[in-house]
């Protein structure tokens, strides 16, 4: 026989749609097991849906655990969880006789197994949190709790699927808020964390020839001259930072700009600034090398610039990441003389100007091997076709002459 015990936490109870109550209220993370469960999405034996749970992904555990083990590490989402009638609301002195919402009072909850075997509560959102506070060495994690009581499986379900089906914040804000961030993050964000840093420096750096030409949330694909000519005043609002913008901004995708940056810094040319610069002059070299270089390029190709992907494939990603390897083969050539000046990148550039197709005409990659420019895709299979044509035509007409 099963001796149930309970705990007793301060709670306030508010009312939702008329009848369904609400409670919030705080746990340490540790004793969160002691009174919830999983409920793993499963078949029956009918081959009917049973509970709602994904399995825990222990690389997202692991890396949540890490930052909770890290100083200064805060959980501010409450957790969701599904009670069924064992659990009890005692609300105090003059709210117990009250109907108002919301209520201070007591919530009653049963910590043994009952004679089923099943605890009084089922995690509906926050699993992967819960059980990286389960693992984490650490003594101690409150977390706030929102609960609500009920038996029927398919309500818990329901929330499940409310919970979970919100539309995410959308990468590009992330990306741009990361630079201005300091806590330990998940390692796909740690790993983003300085190639943000770059792609804002080089958006927003008034020295920058890609300045307000990276698209953002905040810095959005304008054409002023294109707006006039559709009968919108070209007008620009007297706002800082704004009244000095281009007359074409955010043509060139973040993302784009975010994995060139990534290629170089894995095994290209800012690579090589990071392990031979020292620390404190990193950071300007890297940006040096950068504002150089895509000086170069807007000036080689003057009429493939500042214009959307859809009109130029040299602002699409497939000429972003081409010309990111150009840069670095670039560099390489120049290895024992340091960063080149904008002069020297153009110089190379210009043996690849009559080669390249970004807004008409066809790329000639080889016998029966053509491409209409506009036919070139942000695909992995394009952006290596047109990188290997442009590095080879690079070999021949520079590096080897």
């Amino acid at each position: 026989m099963n001796h149930t015990t309970t705990i007793k936490v301060p709670a306030i109870e508010i009312q939702q749609g008329g009848k369904k109550k609400l409670y919030s209220f705080a746990l340490d993370g540790k004793k969160l097991h002691d009174v919830a469960q999983i409920s793993r999405v499963a078949r029956g034996d009918t081959d009917q849906i049973a509970g709602y749970q994904r399995p825990e992904v222990l690389s997202h555990i692991a890396e949540i655990r890490n930052y909770i083990e890290s100083e200064g590490a805060i959980l501010p989402n409450a957790v969701v969880v599904a009670f069924d009638s064992r659990v009890t609301f005692e609300p105090l002195g003059s709210n117990a006789k009250s109907n108002s919402s919301p209520r201070h009072g007591h919530l009653i909850i049963p910590t043994a197994t009952s004679e089923t075997g099943l605890k009084s509560g089922w995690i509906v959102d926050g699993q992967q949190r819960a059980a990286a506070i389960r693992d984490a060495n650490v003594e101690c994690f409150p977390l706030f709790i929102i609960a609500f009581v009920t038996n029927n499986e398919s309500e818990q379900r329901e929330q499940f699927i409310l919970v979970n089906s919100t539309k995410p914040l959308p990468k590009g804000l992330i990306y741009e808020l990361l630079p201005s961030t300091e806590a330990q993050l998940s390692s796909h964000l740690q790993k983003r964390r300085f190639p943000a840093y770059l792609l804002d420096r080089m958006n927003y750096d008034s020295r920058s020839p890609l300045h307000f030409a990276i698209q953002t949330p905040t810095n959005p694909y304008t054409d002023k001259s294109a707006k006039h000519r559709r009968g919108i005043p070209s007008s620009t609002p007297n706002l800082p930072g704004i009244a000095n913008k281009p007359k074409v901004t955010g043509f060139i995708k973040d993302n784009s700009i975010l994995k060139m940056l990534e290629n170089s810094l894995n095994d290209g040319a800012l690579y090589r600034i990071a392990v031979t610069t020292e620390e404190s002059a990193r950071n300007e070299s890297m940006l040096r090398l950068l504002f150089n270089f895509w000086q170069a390029v807007a000036e080689s190709f003057p009429s493939a610039w500042a214009k959307p992907p859809t009109k130029s494939r040299l602002t699409h990603g497939v000429g972003i990441l081409s010309m990111g390897h150009v840069m670095d083969a670039i560099c390489d050539r120049y290895r024992d003389k340091g960063i080149p000046t904008s002069d020297e990148f153009k110089t190379d550039l210009t043996a690849l100007v009559s080669h390249c197709s970004w807004t008409d005409g066809y790329w000639n990659f080889g016998t029966n091997n053509q491409k209409k420019w506009n036919e070139l895709q942000n695909i992995s299979k394009d952006i290596q076709l047109v990188s290997n044509f442009l590095l080879i035509k690079y070999k021949q007409l520079v590096w080897n002459n």
